[in-house]
């Protein structure tokens, strides 16, 4: 089965969003609209029997035409059944002495006044750590006989590492070189439309299109002949585009738009065929063809008859292949305007006969204004914006992504929520914002102390998205890797009490699991950030002797069985789509695999059970597991033949929402660090060591949105351009991770 099959069986973009976007617009103040179904009903009410019915009315005949557009149902591709039986959890509690003397391992160990008064109290402490990549001290801990404690951040980073190598090859392979071809061979149509409809009241319309789509085949291919009558529309906006500089007026459409989006960031950056696809992508996403503009309207209807003509099948392929990686638009497009065309014409009418023909024209522009606005906005509105939803609902010709984080986050600043008692404005998010909206108490908690709370309408918007969230259908979770990586992911939430062990069940480690997920959700943006919508606010050798080094596995059953769902579809998706190769699909099998295994350790460690000698051998050995996946991820974005952990390294950094007045708010990860986790073993209490994410959060210049590069430069990583080094280098970290990480 091909992929346009695939679609034309029913992926359908809005049938689940337009749940959403009744649900989530909690506090914008949108006109709901009447369904189809009671609009007829009320026309009908109207009437009795003895009503002549000679002349149809006007809204007889919408209705007569609404209910011709019809839904496609949404198909699912990913599945996530729940689990059989839940592990009753039975780890005896214990704890440690002050001095840690009960530790049968301490003599392994050097640590600070400060790292045993946090171990004493929280059972575990964080450290920073120099390693570039999660694989690395692991490694270290084999040579060395230090157990080795396996956590769901490096299960979470490897899967990142497949993630972004199969959406980046994808990419590069397909759908560079299918977009390339879509936009020449739409901006050939375009020019016959505009041919046939100049001197008419299409005209303008027309020759917008044109310089659209000379625009979009430009970014990926210099020598494109651009037409004469758009020559200077189109070396407008490419140099806004490659300037990358702030917010504008668009040349093409008149209204603003955030520029600064075309700075390539993410894995793109570097790449020429990647920063070229980037733009060209983002291009077709930012532009918003507006239904309260009379010429962007007729725009739209346009671009749909020149899709239909001979587009679509290309069009279908990327938007099909690119929504099962970051998910479907919530922004209107081909899929919602032809069933409006066809129902308004009584079919796809030619270009020729539209001019003249207002009677049907305004038949389609009521048909479309029925329909639902974008859940989330992206696009840059000023204060006393009445009704923004509506205001900006129009059509994109492949629309960025609706992701559930950011319709959460968009309820969550201004205007959604007011002014605080001092006047400010809630201009960005948290990235805590998810998690408590996922029912994370402790993150609402820590929000509350840091001033969320005190805008007016948050905490009603908060208390009706955890509502929304709760009672999300499968579905919800299931229509792209991207929602599916987050459902992996939410369980890491969930509050531990009695009957796991002790280091689990205290608020500290509460905190680190929420820096596990903000460490997660930074790849998943820093992967996704081309497609996924960004919200904006209103304006050697071992030891000789032999030492007991089993290690521990950090027990979340739940996740390590969602990871192997994940794991496996995700091959089995791409491979439908004809896009993995046969060693792709192999480790992906064997992550799918691994996460099994530690499904099933984590299973007998609740149950206080002791492991068998091959699982404790794959704990030990889980160093060289790891980096046998990260040599097969990264191995192609190496510039030399030996691959070294610092030419590729983990951390990155990713915007994810824009204040209009100049700032994003950028979130990062560093390097890996180093956690050390009491642990119980066989009836003893040991140190085990492993890897977490280190996490950031600030804002920084819109003009200025960071790079990898940038950020591996700035945190001392990477030699800066004169070849010196951030050693000093000091990121303030998040204030709630101070309980549990040490600095000295």
């Amino acid at each position: 089965m091909n992929i346009i099959e695939l679609r034309r069986k029913g992926l359908r973009p809005l049938a689940l969003l337009l749940v959403w976007v009744l649900l989530l617009g909690c506090a914008a103040e949108t006109t709901t609209q009447q369904s189809t179904e009671d609009q007829q009903q009320t026309v009908h009410t109207q009437q009795t029997d003895e009503t002549p019915q000679e002349t149809p009315s006007e809204d007889e005949e919408i209705n007569a035409a609404l209910s011709q557009v019809k839904a496609l149902n949404r198909m699912q591709l990913l599945s996530f059944p729940a689990a059989e039986q839940a592990v009753t959890a039975a780890v005896p509690t214990y704890t440690v002495e002050p001095d840690l003397s009960n530790l049968v391992n301490l003599n392994q160990f050097y640590f600070t006044d400060e790292d045993k008064s946090l171990l004493a109290e929280n059972l575990f402490v964080v450290k920073p750590s120099y390693s570039n990549e999660f694989f690395e001290i692991y490694e270290e801990n084999r040579y060395s006989q230090v157990p080795n404690f396996v956590t769901v951040d490096s299960m979470m980073h490897t899967y990142h590492l497949y993630f972004s190598l199969l959406l980046s090859r994808t990419e590069k392979q397909y759908l560079s070189s299918a977009l390339e071809a879509l936009s020449v061979k739409q901006l050939e149509v375009a020019k016959k439309q505009y041919e046939a409809l100049s001197g008419s009241e299409w005209e303008e319309a027309a020759r917008v299109n044109l310089a659209f789509y000379a625009v979009a085949a430009r970014l990926q291919n210099g020598e494109v002949e651009v037409p004469g009558a758009v020559t200077s529309l189109v070396e407008q906006e490419l140099s806004l585009i490659t300037n990358a500089a702030n917010i504008a007026v668009s040349p093409l459409t008149g209204a603003n738009m955030d520029y600064t989006q075309f700075k390539p960031r993410g894995y793109y950056e570097g790449d020429a065929v990647l920063e070229a696809y980037f733009r060209a992508m983002m291009w077709y996403g930012q532009v918003n063809f507006l239904q309260n503009n009379e010429t962007l309207n007729r725009c739209a209807l346009l671009m749909t008859l020149a899709l239909q003509a001979g587009g679509i099948d290309a069009w279908e392929t990327i938007y099909t292949v690119t929504s099962f990686f970051a998910g479907t638009s919530d922004d209107l497009s081909y899929y919602e305007y032809a069933p409006a065309i066809e129902a308004a014409y009584g079919g796809f009418p030619s270009v020729e006969d539209l001019i003249g023909d207002s009677e049907h024209y305004q038949t389609f522009v009521k048909l479309v204004s029925t329909m639902a606005p974008p859940a989330i906005n992206s696009v840059p509105v000023w204060e006393g914006t009445e009704n923004i939803p509506e205001r900006t609902k129009g059509f994109r010709v492949m629309g960025q992504r609706f992701t559930i984080d950011a319709a959460v986050m968009q309820q969550l600043v201004y205007s959604n929520v007011k002014e605080n008692a001092q006047g400010e404005k809630r201009m960005l998010p948290d990235v805590l914002d998810m998690p408590a909206a996922l029912g994370s108490d402790l993150a609402l908690t820590l929000l509350e102390e840091q001033g969320a709370t005190g805008y007016e309408n948050y905490s009603e918007n908060m208390e009706k998205l955890r509502e929304v969230v709760a009672k999300a259908p499968e579905s919800t979770w299931t229509s792209s890797l991207y929602s599916s990586w987050l459902y992996t992911l939410s369980p890491i939430l969930e509050e531990k009490g009695e009957g796991y062990p002790s280091f689990m069940t205290s608020e500290a480690w509460q905190k680190k699991s929420l820096e596990c997920f903000a460490g997660s959700f930074t790849e998943l943006k820093h992967d996704t950030v081309l497609y996924a919508k960004q919200v904006m606010a209103e304006m050697g050798g071992g030891p000789v002797e032999e030492i007991d080094d089993r290690g521990y596995v950090e027990p979340e059953v739940e996740v390590y069985r969602r990871f192997a769902l994940l794991a496996q579809q995700t091959a089995d998706g791409l491979e439908r789509y004809g896009y993995l190769g046969d060693s792709d699909k192999e480790n992906l099998t064997r992550l799918a695999e691994l996460a099994g295994m530690l499904q099933t350790i984590s299973e007998k460690e609740l149950r206080n059970e002791t492991l068998s000698e091959e699982e404790y051998e794959l704990i030990r050995a889980y160093g060289g597991t790891l980096e046998h996946f990260w040599i097969e991820a990264v191995q192609e974005q190496s510039q030399s033949p030996y691959l070294e952990a610092k030419e590729i390294p983990s951390a990155l950094v990713t915007d994810i929402a824009t204040d209009p007045n100049g700032t994003v708010l950028q979130i990062a990860t560093g390097r890996p660090a180093r956690i050390y986790v009491v642990v119980p073993v066989d009836g003893t209490l040991r140190l085990a060591s492993g890897l977490v994410y280190d996490f950031y959060q600030f804002e920084y210049p819109m003009s200025e949105r960071l790079t990898d590069s940038t950020w591996r430069q700035m945190i001392g990583v990477w030699a800066k351009e004169d070849g010196t080094y951030n050693w000093d280098a000091q990121v303030a970290k998040p204030w709630w991770t101070e309980s549990y990480w040490s600095k000295s």
